[in-house]
């Protein structure tokens, strides 16, 4: 089973982030253009929290409030359950299936790595089951020698 490190190898280590004093509609924006649907929050270089889609929609629009008025802090997830490089694709799954929660920030000690989605996680299992497919055809077709 891959690693998240070979995933982030993959898919590439943009970190997007903004600040716990950011406006939510700030971070909402960035999500819009970088096509994203979370962005980490930093504190001094420190990854303090997670800020989402989910959460705009949950604790800002349901509830009424103004994103130009809110700051970023008010709404976002906190702590955050991490990943580090050696975790395997099974391990992310656990982790977003016990937590639902889409997004995984890869951490290595106090370094951060990047961030895995649930879509990563599944288009990497999807991955492993198509070469498991292909290989098992090839030994019943007789492509591989016996």
């Amino acid at each position: 089973m891959e690693t998240v490190r070979s995933m982030l190898r993959h898919k590439g280590s943009d970190i997007f982030w903004v600040t716990p004093e950011a406006t939510v509609y700030e971070a909402v924006a960035m999500m819009a253009d970088k096509s994203v649907g979370a962005l980490l929050v930093l504190s001094g270089g420190k990854l303090t929290g997670i800020v989402s889609e989910r959460d705009y929609a949950r604790k800002v629009i349901l509830k009424g409030k103004h994103s130009h008025e809110m700051q970023v802090r008010e709404i976002m997830t906190s702590p955050v359950f991490t990943v580090s490089p050696g975790h395997s694709v099974e391990d992310c799954m656990r982790v977003i299936t016990a937590h639902r929660i889409r997004h995984l920030p890869v951490m290595d000690g106090d370094a951060l790595l990047g961030m895995i989605s649930i879509g990563d996680v599944v288009r990497s299992i999807i991955s492993a089951q198509a070469h498991a497919i292909d290989q098992l055809s090839g030994y019943i077709e007789g492509r591989y020698p016996a």
